[in-house]
């Protein structure tokens, strides 16, 4: 966990994965942003899920995964172990200068929705219900401690537990602290990847999990979770990326029973 600490730069992370740039470079990124935004509009604009709070685990420096959920929660807690990453999401709520540019992915939701609500109303929306933005240590019990949180309504989390985690009994002990902050009935929206060892950013090297479907459909079963929807996205040309090596992405939904 030290290494993203020391190591992992925001904005190299973001001006590479979170363009919404047609170039062919970054092909796989715009495929992998399109797909979870897709899904998280499909889940959240049923309006079947709805709460007081939501809580994002290893939120990182991006919001994209709250765009489509924030009108229908009250209150929403972001977090994320590095410093830097939190520096970031703070900035992109008090809306300082520098910050990076959600206004594409935000239209995109709303076109996706057909929202009468603008963009700019959306990102106000968002900005004002974000009400902490905490440090997250998800090999801790209560992952943001010595803060207690209420249990939330909902629970989402992108692209976190199989870079923090360093193998497959670590990963099984935080996904079980991250049901931890759920209460009986509530939703998990996981997102990640199958089959990846690594990734960059930048020049840096960071070592992932190798997941599988089965691995976490039969470990949220053991945490007492109902799987209600498993959708893969294939990686293209996986032979010639020296980027990452996934397999392909998921997104999931899951009720605690």
């Amino acid at each position: 966990m030290e290494l993203y600490q020391s190591k992992f730069d925001p904005k190299t992370y973001l001006g590479y994965c979170y363009q919404f740039s047609e170039s062919p470079e970054q092909k796989d990124n715009r495929r992998f942003v399109t797909f979870v935004l897709c899904q998280l509009s499909q889940t959240f604009s049923s309006g079947k899920y709805k709460g007081k709070r939501l809580i994002e685990v290893g939120t990182g420096p991006t919001i994209h995964s709250l765009i489509s959920a924030c009108e229908h929660f009250e209150e929403i807690v972001v977090s994320d172990y590095t410093d830097s990453n939190r520096r970031e999401l703070e900035k992109w709520i008090r809306a300082e200068e520098g910050c990076f540019n959600w206004d594409a992915h935000i239209q995109f939701v709303c076109d996706l929705e057909g929202r009468s609500r603008t963009p700019a109303v959306v990102t106000e929306t968002l900005r004002q219900r974000i009400k902490h933005v905490l440090k997250c240590d998800v090999s801790l019990e209560n992952p943001f401690q010595p803060v207690t949180v209420e249990p939330a309504d909902c629970i989402i989390s992108s692209l976190c537990l199989e870079a923090a985690c360093k193998d497959r009994e670590a990963y099984r002990h935080s996904l079980g602290a991250m049901v931890g902050l759920l209460r009986p009935g509530g939703v998990l929206v996981l997102v990640g990847d199958l089959n990846e060892t690594f990734y960059t950013v930048g020049d840096q090297k960071f070592l992932t999990v190798n997941l599988s479907q089965d691995f976490i459909e039969k470990t949220l079963c053991e945490l007492g979770l109902s799987v209600q929807q498993f959708i893969k996205q294939q990686a293209q040309d996986r032979e010639v990326n020296l980027k990452c090596d996934y397999e392909a992405s998921f997104y999931l939904v899951a009720h605690k029973n």
